[in-house]
């Protein structure tokens, strides 16, 4: 059984009940680590995770929300004998690599150590004995990928990252059965803000696109924090056209896939 926990599930900006995205996938044999804002190792924590179990980061796109804790999560660890492989784009890896180097993160005195992994649209690579992963180009970001991960038990789960509606995705990512997808915030601000709908993805747009595509279930993630709305009325947009299983995370929610 895969266990998903959310160390937080907002946007860009973080207000009292959400920080900023990312989430592990406990695998348990060690801790898959999606994106890298905020205070990393003490969410890991709070979730009840041993962070000196973490053994793979995956980036999706290197906007800030989503990188600036990669430092510290090295910095923190740098007394621990360990190794991480970071996994993203060439665009985002090569960011990381310049990054850690900032703080010196690279070196041989911090004794967890990093391995950086370019990976390609479209080209599967292996996570051990864990999982096989298939990264995919999405319309967020020049860096953005997108995660499908087919894990050894069976279970099929495509993480899209930041990114507009695009039934384009669903379709390449073919069959899978836990959607985890952006969904910023209720149709009426990407009403509002047109140039939205070039970044991110409204509830309502969700819902339609995971009835589309049969998604058994269904889990919108990164809600804004900037604007005003309740997980209530994200519900009952995805509720409009989506049938399926629908589980809405708060920040240290764990799931069991």
């Amino acid at each position: 059984m895969i266990e998903l926990g959310f160390l937080g599930t907002g946007g860009s900006f973080s207000i009292a009940e959400r920080d900023n995205t990312s989430f592990l996938l406990n695998t348990g044999q060690n801790l898959i680590l999606v994106d890298t804002p905020g205070s990393v190792i003490q969410r890991i924590q709070k979730l009840g995770f041993d962070p000196f179990d973490l053994g793979t980061i995956l980036m999706t796109h290197i906007h800030a929300d989503h990188v600036y804790g990669l430092p510290s999560v090295f910095h923190s660890l740098m007394l621990h004998e360990g190794l991480i492989h970071v996994y993203g784009s060439e665009e985002t890896v090569q960011f990381c690599a310049r990054y850690l180097d900032l703080f010196g993160l690279r070196e041989a005195k911090v004794r967890t150590q990093t391995v950086l992994h370019t990976v390609q649209p479209e080209k599967s690579f292996r996570l051990g004995d864990v999982a096989d992963v298939r990264p995919f180009k999405v319309r967020h970001h020049s860096s953005s990928l997108a995660y499908l991960f087919h894990f050894a038990e069976g279970l099929t789960f495509l993480y899209s990252g930041d990114t507009p509606a695009d039934s384009a995705l669903l379709r390449r990512a073919g069959d899978f059965e836990v959607l985890c997808h952006d969904s910023s915030a209720p149709s009426r601000f990407f009403e509002q803000y047109p140039v939205l709908k070039t970044m991110h993805t409204d509830s309502a747009e969700l819902g339609r696109l995971a009835e589309e595509a049969g998604v058994k279930t269904l889990i919108p993630i990164h809600f804004f924090g900037e604007v005003e709305f309740s997980l209530a009325e994200i519900e009952a947009e995805i509720r409009q056209s989506y049938a399926g299983r629908l589980i809405i995370p708060r920040d240290f929610d764990k799931i069991q896939l």
